[in-house]
């Protein structure tokens, strides 16, 4: 582990308040004399940490006017330093109270003790409900717990490590695609291979004649899936509905072509070998009941984990990677791991333990860029959180991207310092301050399946390339349904032995 130092912002990026760059290093010689400062030298910059770019944190608290503005170009650019050093924070926008968590003590209240009072606003719904339908992600109440009990079996360590090979082979997939290549968008072939890592999970298809579903789903989120001022003040689905025609487009289009992977997949019958996640499905039962899921939410239940599974996961290969060209050292520690134990090797899910160093950088990764950056709720009735009483209406704004970086639950908050997780099995489960995949009972169902797949996937490309930055454009973090990059830059690779 590399020696805690005072990272180095971007100066592209205004730094926080409580960090600057250190120009000089303070030394207190032996017998209590006086300290001397000598010039920094490059032995203490090497030690440092990286600190990748961000956008700005702004020193007070934006006008409703500006906040506005600065959410509907980028939610993680709207924050001040206070966000970043307080544990709650109330006000009015445009009329509606608002109330900023991030005391984990009030985040498990909201999220579980007292969960049944808060549902998804509307707000977060519309620009969602295109591409997951009524599944397991969108649904409330008893309608969720029914589904959530439904889909349980499909996500048993037994059931994800029996989809393995289906990893396995989409990560070789892309290492065939890499080769002979040198200079190559990271972005664009983890979206490739994330895609078919779920098409062979869950339907026992390979990537190949539908790579277009990928763009497709990319083209959404950063047009008429981008959330607009209207689904703020929009009470149901229908509201304004001049502003919805691109999406309701989309949602045409894209159920057709999930209809029709389902229906040429029931049409193959049952797979020899490994099995895959629509076979789960199309057995799936209600325990109370005995009844299995209708055509309608078979077909949801495959949109969402489509979703899930390749945009959200291909977006912590990018980031992964992306902290890896930043810092050449820990990615010559993980080859050095991967190199040890090849993915070829990987049989079962305990076999992945033998990548702890990567297992580390992956969970950084999330931390620094959450998958999905805001929770937000809305009270059905009267709560008090943080010690404010509010009644019905109230809208509470969970954070993870404020939370992963917040000044009193992180050492050096906005640095790449994967070691912070070293012998934590699941700290999203045992640090309520790390959310990567949610928190309560409405945790991401598939979060083994995500790590499972990307470490896979970056183990493969460790095993057989070495990447850099070939690109002098600031990447920044762009807050949205997941976390996307503000440009995809070019990285240039080169194989190793």
């Amino acid at each position: 582990m590399r020696p805690p130092a005072a990272p180095v912002e971007y100066d592209v990026e205004a730094p926080h308040a409580w960090e600057h760059d250190r120009l000089f290093v303070e030394m207190r010689p032996a017998g209590g004399d006086s300290p001397v400062i000598r010039p920094e030298s490059p032995m203490d910059a090497l030690a440092r940490p990286i600190v990748p770019p961000a956008p700005r944190v702004h020193k007070g608290e934006l006008s409703t006017p500006r906040l506005v503005v600065e959410t509907l170009k980028n939610t993680l650019g709207n924050w001040s330093e206070f966000a970043f050093t307080e544990l709650s924070g109330r006000r009015k926008v445009l009329g509606v109270d608002s109330m900023m968590v991030n005391d984990p003590a009030a985040i498990r209240h909201i999220l579980q003790t007292n969960m049944a009072n808060y549902v998804r606003p509307m707000a977060s719904v519309r620009p969602v409900k295109p591409l997951a339908g009524a599944g397991v992600l969108l649904s409330e109440g008893v309608e969720w717990r029914r589904q959530r009990r439904m889909l349980a079996p499909a996500f048993t360590p037994a059931s994800v490590g029996s989809l393995l090979p289906h990893f396995q082979a989409a990560a070789e997939g892309m290492i065939r695609r890499l080769e002979g290549r040198t200079r190559v968008n990271l972005s664009e072939a983890f979206h490739e291979a994330a895609l078919d890592a779920v098409l062979r999970a869950l339907f026992s298809l390979s990537v190949d004649g539908r790579r277009e579903l990928a763009q497709r789903v990319r083209d959404y989120l950063a047009g008429p899936g981008r959330p607009t001022i209207f689904d703020g003040y929009a009470r149901t689905e229908e509201d304004f509905g001049f502003a919805l025609g691109a999406r309701r487009r989309f949602q045409r289009a894209w159920f057709a072509e999930v209809d029709r992977i389902v229906a040429d997949r029931r049409a193959a019958g049952e797979r020899e070998g490994h099995g895959d996640l629509l076979d789960l499905l199309l057995a799936a039962r209600d325990p109370e009941t005995g009844q299995p899921l209708s055509d309608a939410e078979v077909r949801d239940q495959c949109a969402t984990m489509l979703l899930a599974g390749f945009e959200t996961t291909s977006r912590v290969l990018f980031w992964t990677s992306y902290l890896l060209a930043l810092d050449g050292s820990e990615q010559t520690r993980l080859r050095q791991e991967a190199a040890a134990f090849d993915p070829a090797r990987v049989t079962t899910l305990d076999d992945i333990q033998h990548w702890p160093w990567l297992r580390q950088a992956l969970l950084e990764a999330m931390r620094l860029y959450p998958p999905v950056t805001l929770i937000i709720r809305q009270a059905l009735g009267p709560d008090t959180v943080c010690g404010e009483s509010f009644g019905k209406g109230m809208l509470v704004w969970i954070s993870p991207w404020v939370i992963h970086r917040h000044r009193r639950f992180w050492d050096q908050p906005t640095a790449f310092i994967p070691d912070r997780f070293a012998g934590k099995a699941q700290p999203w489960v045992s640090e309520p301050h790390f959310l990567p995949f949610g928190a309560g009972p409405r945790i991401c169902i598939g979060a083994s399946f995500a790590m499972a797949e990307a470490s896979i996937v970056i183990a493969s490309l460790l095993s057989r390339f070495a990447w850099s930055l070939d690109d002098t454009r600031t990447v920044l973090p762009i807050g949205g349904v997941t976390t996307a990059p503000s440009v995809e830059p070019w990285f240039r690779i080169e194989p190793v032995a």
